[in-house]
C-alpha cells in the first residue's frame, strides 16, 4: 500500500496574471499556472519530480508538517 503524503502548498496571485504555487517542505519546489487548477496540477507534478529525485539519490522523504498561515496587519 502506498504511503500518503499531504504537503502544504501556498498559492499566490501573480501580478502578471495566473498563480504561483510553492511547496515549502521541498526547497525549490514551485510552479505556476494560468488559474488555480493549473497551478495545482503543475505543483503536484513538481512535487512528484522532487520526490522521485530524492528517492533516486537514496534520500529520506520529508514528513509533511502542519503549518499555520496568519496575517500581520501594519498601519502606516
Amino acid at each position: 500500500m502506498p504511503k500518503i503524503l499531504d504537503f502544504p502548498v501556498y498559492f499566490e496571485a501573480d501580478e502578471t496574471g495566473g498563480y504561483v504555487a510553492v511547496c515549502p517542505a521541498l526547497p525549490g519546489c514551485y510552479s505556476q499556472g494560468a488559474d488555480l487548477a493549473e497551478a495545482e496540477a503543475n505543483v503536484r507534478e513538481c512535487i512528484e519530480l522532487c520526490l522521485d529525485e530524492m528517492e533516486a539519490r537514496g534520500e529520506e522523504l520529508p514528513e509533511p508538517r502542519s503549518r499555520l498561515v496568519g496575517h500581520v496587519v501594519i498601519a502606516r
